[in-house]
């Protein structure tokens, strides 16, 4: 199973899949390419760390997001992708890509969705609006990308303990933890349905 990631920042999620590979956790899959929305994201240093070709496809090189769409679409059919992984990335694939590559795209969010999902829910907004809301538990989903933000049908969910001295940060650093678990776990649950 050829894996294409998706990413805009640290890469902790991405690396998290990196692990389960190299240790055989994940057996018959790799990963291809590392697709970046941002020059700088660290994420493009531990991919180059494991040899892992990257492309840097980034809002600014374009001017229509169906071109930059477009572009993911031309990396991605190149490399052969059987899976996209959306690792913290930040930015709304188009209906186009989604369609092209329909119940092949999955992301990973930090909550429990169907709550707290959507266009403003993502990083630590989520885990504000956990403590806000005043929530007992949080957690992570992963999930297929449809066409709405946060709604493809839920892969794998787990949760975490909301504390009485949260601070997003402190959820955070907590749900990330599960994320780390949980995303190599379905991509191991894909790819042995995988044909």
């Amino acid at each position: 199973m050829r894996i294409s990631v998706l990413v805009s920042g640290n890469g902790t999620d991405m690396q998290s899949i990196i692990d389960a590979i190299e240790s055989g956790y994940i057996e018959n899959a790799e990963i291809v390419e590392v697709i970046s929305s941002k020059p700088d994201a660290y994420a493009l240093k531990r991919a180059e760390k494991h040899d892992i070709e990257t492309k840097i496809i980034c809002k600014n090189d374009y001017k229509d997001i169906g071109d930059r769409m477009d572009a993911i679409c031309d990396a991605l059919d190149s490399s052969h992708t059987d899976l996209v992984v959306l690792a913290g990335y930040l930015s709304i694939l188009t209906p186009k890509l989604i369609s092209r590559y329909a119940r092949r795209i999955i992301n990973i969010h930090p909550a429990l969705l169907p709550k707290y999902g959507g266009k403003d829910k993502y990083g630590l907004n989520v885990h504000k609006a956990v403590i806000e809301a005043g929530e007992k538990e949080s957690g992570a989903t992963v999930h297929y990308v449809d066409e709405g933000i946060d709604t493809g049908e839920i892969i794998m969910q787990e949760k975490v303990p909301v504390l009485p001295d949260d601070t997003p940060e402190t959820l955070a650093a907590r749900v990330l933890e599960v994320e780390h678990k949980i995303l190599p776990e379905a991509i191991r649950k894909i790819e042995k349905g995988f044909e």
